[in-house]
């Protein structure tokens, strides 16, 4: 690999690592919850009006539907008028034809309506799907956000704990508890030596005593008999 090659890896490497310093998992999802209301929002507002214009298609259809049976009627009575000889037969006949064909425009128009709602309710079908679905993604996230709170929270300690014990040398300590531990001992063995020494000068100190208290009692006894002996005094 070219040196110009492995500066590029390297500045890439620096730039997912900042990338990933800048990621913040909890605030990372919170937005992409809000992300997902807005959407579903949008989706909500696109549910309404295509449910609206299917049920605007289903009104005009079923308006087209009752002018094909009003049509008919229409017909069907200036057919009667003339058969009654209330009306010209030929009249009748031309206003029933045309009475006919706007019943054939009606109901072209209503089996159009018809079908253009049929549509519209379909897609009105898969939207509602759609929004129930993301409903139910929001709510999963929103549910584990709050797991996810007490998870990061839970490895944001440890990894400080982690990084601060790793910056311990642990051999090193280890070993200075060691010698302290050894110091103390040695420490306490010096004591008590001391005073094994202090009561062993204390006990010929007084061994000592003893000895030469008996002799001084003698010498004490020489010296009144020589004091008397000299003033001439008998015992």
């Amino acid at each position: 690999m070219s040196i110009f090659g492995r500066l590029f890896k390297v500045g890439q490497a620096e730039a997912h690592n900042v990338v990933n310093k800048l990621e913040d998992p909890i605030k990372m999802t919170e937005q992409g919850i809000r992300d997902l209301k807005r959407d579903l929002q949008g989706a909500m507002v696109g549910l309404a009006e295509v449910k609206g214009v299917a049920l605007r298609l289903t009104k005009e259809a079923d308006d087209a539907k009752r002018q094909v049976q009003e049509y008919e009627r229409k017909a069907m009575l200036l057919l009667q008028r003339a058969q009654e000889g209330h009306m010209d037969a030929p009249q009748a006949d031309r206003l029933a034809t045309e009475a006919l064909t706007m019943k054939d425009s009606a109901s072209e128009r209503a089996t159009r309506l018809f079908r253009d709602a049929e549509q519209q309710q379909r897609m009105a079908s898969q939207l509602q799907e759609k929004v129930s679905q993301l409903k139910q993604t929001i709510s999963t996230h929103e549910n584990e956000l709050i797991t996810l709170r007490a998870r990061a929270k839970t490895a944001a300690s440890t990894k400080k704990i982690n990084q601060q014990l790793a910056q311990i040398d642990s051999s090193s300590t280890i070993a200075m508890l060691e010698r302290m531990k050894n110091k103390v001992e040695e420490d306490e063995a010096l004591a008590q030596a001391y005073g094994e020494v202090a009561n062993i000068d204390t006990s010929v100190d007084a061994e000592i005593d003893r000895a030469l208290a008996g002799s001084e009692k003698v010498s004490a006894q020489d010296r009144l008999a020589e004091l008397k002996a000299k003033m001439g005094l008998t015992s």
